[in-house]
C-alpha cells in the first residue's frame, strides 16, 4: 500500500514509542480500530520499519518517525507531523525507559537524568502540547490521551528501579490532574498500568526472563501479554468510554 494520507474524516493517533512490545501492539489496535497511527521510535528502525511493512499489509495508514521525544522540538514536530496526515483525537504516552536494574544507591545521575526526561518530562510537554492544541473551540469528535504506567507505581519496585517507578506515580497523578483540569474543553485523560509483561523491557534493563520469574506472584500465574495491555488503551479510547476520566486503570493481573 502507498503511504497517501488516509481519507478524509479518519482519526489520526500519535503513539511514542511503537515499534516494540506494548507500544506495538497498541499501535496495531488502533489501525485496526479505525485509526491511522504516527507512531515514534528512538533508534529501532529495523523493528519500526517491520511494523510499517506489516500494518500497510493489512491495509492500514501508519507512518514511523525516527524521534527522540526528550528532544526540545520533539513535541510541536510530533503534532505537526501528524496534523499533516489528519485530524489528531488521540495521544499514547507509551514511550519509557526503566534504566538498570540494582540498588538504588548504584544509580548514576546519567542514568537518572533520561529515566526522569524519558518517562516523565516528555509525557508532560507532549500531554502540553496536546492541550494547547485541543483546548480551545468546540470538539467535533472527543479528543483523548492515555499516559501508559506501570505498576511500579505501586510497589515502588526497591532494589530494581525505584526511579522508575517514581516516574510512573508521577504519570499517574499527571493523569488524574489534566484530567479535571481539561474535562470541560472535552478532552479525556486516563492512565493504563501494566503488570509484568512479557515484552523485551526487561532484557533491556539486564534480565530477559524477569516477568515470568516474577508471575508466581501474580494470582493470574502469568505475565500479560502485550495485546492484553493495548486492549486496555484501546477502550479508553473508544466511545465505549465515555464518561471515563482521570482514572488508572490497573491491568496486572490482579496485583
Amino acid at each position: 500500500m502507498s503511504t497517501a494520507p488516509p481519507p478524509p474524516g479518519r482519526p489520526v493517533a500519535i503513539v511514542t514509542g511503537g515499534s516494540r512490545g506494548i507500544g506495538r501492539s497498541i499501535v496495531e489496535r488502533l489501525c485496526r480500530d479505525g485509526y491511522a497511527v504516527l507512531f515514534t521510535h528512538s533508534a529501532s528502525d529495523a523493528e519500526a520499519a517491520q511494523v510499517e511493512r506489516d500494518g500497510r499489509a493489512e491495509g492500514h495508514h501508519l507512518w514511523a518517525e525516527r524521534l527522540d521525544v526528550t528532544d526540545a522540538d520533539a513535541p510541536q514536530r510530533l503534532f505537526d507531523l501528524a496534523e499533516a496526515r489528519g485530524r489528531v483525537t488521540a495521544l499514547v504516552n507509551n514511550a519509557g525507559v526503566t534504566g538498570p536494574l540494582g540498588p538504588f544507591t548504584e544509580l548514576s545521575d546519567g542514568d537518572l537524568r533520561r529515566v526522569v526526561e524519558v518517562n516523565l518530562t516528555a509525557p508532560i510537554r507532549l500531554c502540553r502540547e496536546a492541550a494547547r492544541r485541543w483546548a480551545h473551540g468546540a470538539a467535533v469528535t472527543p479528543r483523548a490521551i492515555v499516559n501508559i504506567s506501570s505498576g511500579a507505581a505501586r510497589t515502588g519496585s526497591p532494589h530494581e528501579y525505584v526511579a522508575y517507578a517514581a516516574t510512573k506515580a508521577a504519570v499517574e497523578t499527571l493523569s488524574v490532574g489534566l484530567a479535571k483540569e481539561f474535562a470541560s474543553a472535552g478532552i479525556y485523560v486516563n492512565a493504563v498500568s501494566p503488570g509484568f509483561t512479557d515484552t523485551t523491557i526487561h532484557a533491556r534493563a539486564g534480565e530477559p526472563g524477569r516477568a515470568h520469574r516474577l508471575s508466581a506472584a501474580i494470582p493470574l500465574r502469568r505475565p500479560a501479554d502485550p495485546a492484553e495491555i493495548a486492549a486496555a488503551v484501546a477502550w479508553l479510547l473508544s466511545p465505549e468510554a465515555s464518561y471515563v476520566t482521570g482514572t488508572v486503570l490497573n491491568v496486572a493481573g490482579g496485583l
